[in-house]
């Protein structure tokens, strides 16, 4: 099986990379920063890239991905969280950040792949429970994620030959959570004090740990109708 997978370098990302590369498939990491740990892994194969920078993308992911006519599974998994706040202290200016990492980094992926691989079975964006519960503090990061999983909605309809899905992979103990774990305690902001208290407990595994409950999810949605957001603790 041929996998690609954008933000290998830790986390989540990092975790399914290790997962896929154990069980004897093929996958294509593209990142940031390199990953020691997976290019120990002869089949392996990695693209430092910043996906942000749209243009840049397109040409290095095309030329990456030359001898490639399928992909059994494209994991969208790198994202970005600012920082913690009302939407209303956040400007515009941040806002485009998240958006243009999140969610128009991963349109013009998708465009890149689509107009070169001849074979796509599945595509899996990282969504998140944010996308869809409102949670105060959350603003840039809720709002992408929302347009994230919208995104994966019209390309489902555009592209019926490939299985959509945008999966929310529940708490996963990440760089982001270091963040969050730094704040002070807020009664306003709810949902960072459940998080603080789940960090280093069963509740938020580590990458790693919580990629063999994704990867299963990810073949249990392919019976589900395509384009939905699902949500891992759900499934």
């Amino acid at each position: 099986m041929n996998v690609l997978i954008t933000g290998i370098s830790s986390g989540l990302g990092e975790g399914l990379a290790l997962f896929y590369l154990q069980n004897g498939h093929t996958v294509y990491g593209i990142s940031r920063k390199h990953n020691p740990k997976l290019e120990t892994f002869s089949q392996f194969h990695f693209l430092a890239q910043d996906l942000s920078k749209f243009e840049e993308t397109a040409k290095e992911v095309s030329q990456f991905l030359q001898p490639v006519n399928q992909l059994d599974l494209v994991v969208l998994n790198a994202g970005i969280l600012n920082e913690i706040k009302d939407l209303r202290d956040t400007d515009l200016n941040e806002i485009k950040q998240v958006m243009d990492v999140n969610v128009w980094a991963n349109k013009q992926l998708i465009e890149t792949l689509f107009a070169q691989i001849d074979t796509i079975k599945q595509v899996v964006a990282i969504s998140s429970g944010a996308s869809v519960s409102g949670a105060r503090g959350w603003n840039a990061y809720s709002l992408s994620k929302a347009t994230l999983n919208m995104l994966i909605n019209l390309y489902a309809n555009e592209l019926p030959k490939t299985h959509f899905c945008a999966l929310a992979p529940g708490l996963i103990d990440t760089g982001m959570q270091d963040y969050i774990y730094s704040l002070p305690d807020e009664d306003k902001f709810p949902v960072v004090k459940r998080l603080k208290q789940a960090k280093g407990t069963d509740l938020m595994p580590t990458g790693e740990k919580a990629a063999y409950k994704i990867a299963a999810a990810i073949e249990k949605v392919r019976e589900m109708e395509s384009g939905l957001f699902q949500d891992v603790r759900k499934i």
